[in-house]
């Protein structure tokens, strides 16, 4: 029985402790010592056939997860759902996940918010520890079909501010969709200049010379990373963070990741946000020529 125990917290571990019945039975567990389980509240189902070990509530990637092993091998999380992996937007307490289907009608799953295309192009989706979900880029193009114009514009300004390129993927899924729900959302989006990095690149370029700064480089590509802003004479970077870049584990990683690539090749990195940049132009300027010294 001990392996069969250490089998099955293998797979656990690396699903987020949720685990289907197939996985279960493969490991050496039989249909009747499933049921105990469930009956001693030491394991609790989440979906048909999938199951979560542990009495505590599944966390948001948990539930992702049992939401896409319920609908199949072709399954990915997509929508609301992934925009909160992601951390464009806030988690929504209870609310249904949302999973994308190619071809097929996997049926109804109590708890799933279901969506079928007829196909999903390969670029349109990608992983998270193992976790099949869409693209950052095709996330945001379905956000405009579910969501809020509200909501899909702060998902979209998010991750503008994490990737300045995330625009064009954004086009190209239109591109590849041009009649898609939501079109007319994504378009307005792409149009419109305040979403852009230049606006904001204007405003520091501005309070620099105000502030009789040197002359930085803007959008400089640095060690597989873009730096917003670059002074090579001080070996210093200032990057810009959105509303929840520390408020998400997989930004708040992903920040880290880049200071320490930067810090490694002997540059510092200067964080700030557009709050600052807005309500505090007088303080920020006094941190970046302090860090100049």
């Amino acid at each position: 029985m001990q392996v069969v125990e250490h089998a099955i917290a293998r797979i656990a571990r690396r699903q987020d402790n949720v685990i289907t019945g197939d996985q279960l039975r493969a490991a050496g567990l039989r249909r009747g010592a499933i049921v105990h389980r469930l009956e001693a509240r030491t394991m609790q189902r989440l979906h048909k056939n999938v199951f979560l070990l542990g009495a505590a509530p599944p966390t948001p990637m948990a539930r992702a997860r049992a939401a896409v092993l319920a609908c199949g091998a072709d399954a990915v999380a997509s929508h609301r759902s992934a925009a909160c992996l992601f951390g464009l937007l806030p988690q929504i307490e209870g609310a249904d996940v949302h999973v994308t289907v190619a071809g097929r009608n996997p049926g109804d799953h109590p708890g799933i918010r279901l969506h079928r295309v007829k196909k999903l192009e390969p670029a349109d989706a990608t992983t998270i520890n193992g976790l099949k979900l869409t693209s950052i880029a095709r996330t945001i193009c379905d956000l405009a079909a579910t969501e809020s114009a509200r909501d899909t514009e702060r998902a979209f300004q998010e991750a503008l501010f994490r990737d300045k390129t995330i625009d064009r993927a954004v086009a190209a899924v239109l591109q590849r969709e041009p009649r898609r729900r939501g079109a007319r959302v994504i378009r307005s989006l792409l149009n419109d200049p305040r979403l852009t990095r230049s606006e904001r690149e204007r405003r520091i370029l501005k309070l620099i010379a105000q502030a009789q700064l040197p002359k930085p480089l803007t959008n400089v590509p640095l060690h597989g990373y873009v730096a917003d802003v670059f002074w090579p004479q001080h070996n210093l970077i200032l990057e810009f963070d959105g509303w929840q870049a520390h408020g998400h584990r997989h930004a708040f990683e992903s920040n880290r990741k880049r200071d320490q690539v930067m810090l490694a090749a002997g540059l510092r990195t200067l964080r700030a946000t557009d709050r600052q940049l807005t309500n505090e132009p007088i303080a920020l300027t006094a941190r970046i020529a302090q860090s100049m010294r």
